[in-house]
């Protein structure tokens, strides 16, 4: 293996991780504004506020998207498998 082969595979992982996480992250961070928003306007500061509804939309993020992130991990996994098995040739 050389270095070109090595920075691809760590490059197309950090890529995998980033298309994998930025869905859960993306609603966790919109669910956050959206309360705090929320909590600003109408002046209620229940903690348990903050996490349910963070809670909820990760579930629903998962339950529709889970499938494409496992998808795309075995894909990634798969690939580097091939890279294994080329270099133990």
């Amino acid at each position: 293996m050389d270095q070109g082969t090595a920075l691809e595979l760590g490059r197309q992982g950090m890529q995998v991780a980033l298309m994998v996480s930025l869905p859960v992250l993306a609603v966790t961070l919109f669910m956050g504004l959206a309360v705090s928003i929320f909590q600003a306007v109408t002046q209620v500061q229940e903690m348990t506020l903050t996490f349910v509804p963070k809670l909820i939309g990760v579930a629903l993020i998962i339950a529709f998207m889970g499938n494409w992130m496992l998808t795309t991990l075995v894909s990634y996994t798969q690939l580097c498998f091939q890279q294994i098995a080329e270099i133990a040739r």
